[in-house]
């Protein structure tokens, strides 16, 4: 469809759920993109590392879409950028630190030159079509995370992205209490809000209490040697970690690529100038133990990452009985099993550890839900949409606000077409909606045959037939629970597809499609009988 005289939304990605996200705006015949995000492969998606949004409905209009709005360098807002941006054909637009990593990401996929990226410095407003568009700093765990305010022939919209509110930020300089009032003093038709920490009755935290809190545990442990894994993006507790070492008389030593390229884009910025030197791992490691404070990657549990290989003993960093590690990051969902692994590798060599629940050395970079409360006085929007959450967190974000005396809610999920004006606002249609996933080097539909039969194999196994035309027939299974029973399982496989074979009259037994299926269906029985799986049956006819 097209825009018509209207302001539309609808999300094709982050809506639903906690990562992924892609917004998009339409009014008067034109498209606008807010952020272009994955997620990271997850168990149902076996041997994939990256997920994408189906970005379907808007790539059979890209001649209407006219632009891509980042606002700020999360994986789950940038990250499919390199993989979609040339084929949507459109410019990009980011802040100074955003643009770089983005940047990079497009040199590494060696398309920088043929997509147009645009670099928004000093919050100075620029317009795309009929949107005008302005970015409002706002405090998150990167730097540069931005709201944006948008301006439409029919009312303002701020869209939040990711934000917290923080009175010691540390890295960045957010907008002020007085500062949103007065974006409220002048309308906002719609507030498009981050619905991660909704049910957090308190208030997310401020980096300077983090600060606070990694000083006193790196000097209760005085005399050990100390590692701190943290979020690489996190370039706030970066600048605090350098803080931390200066205060507490430690070299400083980055272990992981991600956080070297962090560290190098954030100087090239203006940030993390006054880090102190860092050392190299045989420096480090001939530091005496109480005088090297080692960052490292790897904190939700990443098998390749430094503090994994640290854990292993594999890694130039050594630890022994009594040193210490610090984890100042949250337990991404789904990550709970990889990070335990590691702690326990860790704790088996009498390594001290220290989470977020034994100290405040973390704090989210997502509202609770006073600072919620507070962003929706000080903008008193007329419409709340909920994004950024699984359906529970923005159906409890929509009661939330409705709570807090906003008029109109729209709870809408990925997919769905959401008028915001003119007229009561609300659901009105929906387009197509769904997951695409990097597989290898292709890009596939995440519910393709592909990945729906690699997820039975995972599950059930496979048994293989094989018929040679002269009555023989040889089974093999991978992946049953058979282990000494193997050879009489498929003994009896072997005599029940015979004896199914044998049981074929006339013509049938000239009919491909009829012997393959009496074979597939007598040696799946087979397999059920022994070892209660219902595994997939590939049947080869050896002498067709």
């Amino acid at each position: 469809m097209k825009p018509g005289k209207e302001l539309l939304f609808c999300a094709l990605g982050g809506s639903g759920e906690i990562g992924m996200n892609v917004n998009l705006y339409g009014c008067e015949g034109k498209w606008l993109m807010v952020d272009l995000g994955m997620t990271f492969g997850a168990n149902e998606y076996p041997g994939t590392e990256l997920v994408f949004a189906d970005l379907d409905f808007i790539e059979e209009r890209r001649k209407d879409l006219i632009g891509i709005v980042l606002t700020h360098a999360h994986e789950d807002h940038i990250g499919a950028v390199p993989y979609f941006a040339q084929e949507l054909g459109v410019p990009l637009y980011a802040t100074p630190f955003t643009a770089k990593l983005v940047n990079e990401k497009l040199e590494e996929a060696g398309n920088a030159k043929e997509i147009t990226l645009n670099v928004i410095d000093h919050l100075d407003r620029f317009e795309l079509g009929p949107f005008g568009i302005r970015y409002v700093p706002l405090a998150h765990s990167i730097a540069e995370g931005n709201a944006l305010l948008i301006d439409t022939p029919y009312g303002n919209i701020f869209h939040t992205g990711d934000w917290k509110l923080d009175d010691e930020p540390l890295i960045g300089t957010p907008a002020t209490q007085q500062e949103l009032t007065a974006i409220g003093d002048a309308g906002v038709l719609a507030l498009v809000c981050d619905s991660t920490n909704v049910f957090n009755p308190k208030a997310s935290g401020s980096e300077g209490a983090v600060r606070a809190a990694l000083l006193d545990e790196v000097k209760r442990h005085h005399g050990k040697r100390v590692v701190v894994t943290t979020f690489a993006s996190n370039v706030a507790r970066l600048q605090t970690l350098g803080e931390v070492a200066k205060a507490t008389n430690r070299k400083l030593c980055v272990a992981g690529r991600s956080l070297d390229r962090i560290i190098r884009t954030g100087q090239a910025c203006g940030y993390l100038l006054d880090l102190p030197e860092r050392v190299d791992f045989d420096t480090a490691m001939s530091l005496p133990r109480g005088e090297v404070l080692i960052l490292a990657t790897g904190g939700q549990g990443e098998a390749r990452a430094a503090l994994a290989r640290i854990a292993e003993d594999s890694h130039p960093i050594a630890l022994e009985a009594g040193d210490v590690v610090l984890f100042s990051s949250r337990q991404i969902p789904g990550n709970e099993l990889a990070i335990g692994r590691i702690q326990n590798r860790l704790a088996a060599r009498d390594v001290v550890m220290v989470t977020d629940r034994q100290s405040e050395i973390h704090v989210s970079g997502h509202p609770g839900r006073p600072e919620l409360e507070a962003l929706y006085s000080w903008i008193r929007p007329q419409i709340l949409v909920p994004v950024h959450g699984e359906v529970r967190h923005m159906k409890e974000q929509g009661r939330l606000g409705k709570s807090c005396g906003i008029k109109q809610i729209v709870v809408q999920e990925n997919g769905d077409l959401v008028r915001l004006a003119p007229g009561k606002p609300g659901k009105f249609d929906e387009v197509r909606a769904g997951r695409l996933i990097l597989d290898g080097d292709i890009i596939s539909p995440a519910d393709g045959e592909a990945m729906v039969m690699r997820r039975r194999l995972a599950q059930n196994g496979l048994a293989i037939v094989v018929l040679d035309g002269k009555g023989r027939v040889h089974v093999e299974a991978i992946g049953l629970p058979l282990d000494e029973d193997y050879d009489d399982f498929v003994e009896e496989a072997q005599q029940d597809v015979k004896v199914a074979l044998a049981k074929l009259k006339g013509g049938q037994r000239h009919d491909r499609e009829v012997v393959v299926e009496a074979a597939r269906l007598a040696a799946r029985r087979a397999a059920s009988r022994w070892s209660g799986k219902k595994p997939q049956v590939r049947v080869i006819l050896a002498d067709h």
